[in-house]
């Protein structure tokens, strides 16, 4: 019983710590621009300063139109510094027409289906003694654990990757910016 109050007590430090609030769909700044929750994750991520390999990306793996449809998606958003941090040559490869099904699989490995803002990780974590495993659009798996207060996510080959921003609404899901590109196996 103590234990499951220990437990208890760090997942609501893990909500308070992603900023869970009344005002949960509000804009937030990402990239020196306004991320609003009436538009969808392409609308917004298109106008962030930090994000404009994502986009690329995106746009070369052609998945503007699942990333603009319906969803609800859960999107880790790799930054450009994120992109920085691979062997160099690795983005441009990628980016190549040939490469197009490793750079989708390489995309879809960071979303997951449905609404995953913090709340709804704090609760896996919680569910999960510690530790939730999400499993991707692309068919990976992502372990994610706090940290103190920052969220780590990490991948099948053992890559770790931080959020700095939680909880960036859209109209079709929630974007977590983060801070390394996770891979598939």
């Amino acid at each position: 019983m103590k234990t499951q109050k220990i437990l208890s007590a760090v997942i609501l430090g893990i909500a308070l710590t992603f900023g869970l609030s009344s005002n949960a769909q509000k804009t937030v700044m990402v990239g020196g621009a306004p991320m609003y929750p009436t538009k969808n994750i392409i609308e917004n991520a298109v106008n962030s300063k930090d994000h404009t390999t994502l986009v690329a990306a995106v746009k070369a793996g052609e998945l503007v139109n699942v990333l603009s449809g319906k969803g609800p998606f859960t999107v880790f958003a790799p930054t450009n510094a994120a992109f920085e941090k691979l062997p160099a040559g690795t983005v441009e490869t990628l980016l190549k027409p040939e490469n197009k099904a490793t750079l989708q699989a390489v995309l879809t490995y960071h979303v997951v289906s449905g609404n995953m803002d913090s709340k709804a990780i704090a609760k896996a974590i919680k569910e999960g003694n510690g530790k939730a495993t999400l499993t991707t659009v692309q068919g990976g798996k992502l372990t994610c654990w706090m940290d103190g207060k920052n969220l780590i996510i990490k991948d099948e080959k053992g890559g770790k990757s931080m959020v700095t921003i939680a909880n960036v609404y859209q109209s079709n899901g929630v974007i977590h910016v983060v801070d390394s590109v996770v891979l598939p196996n």
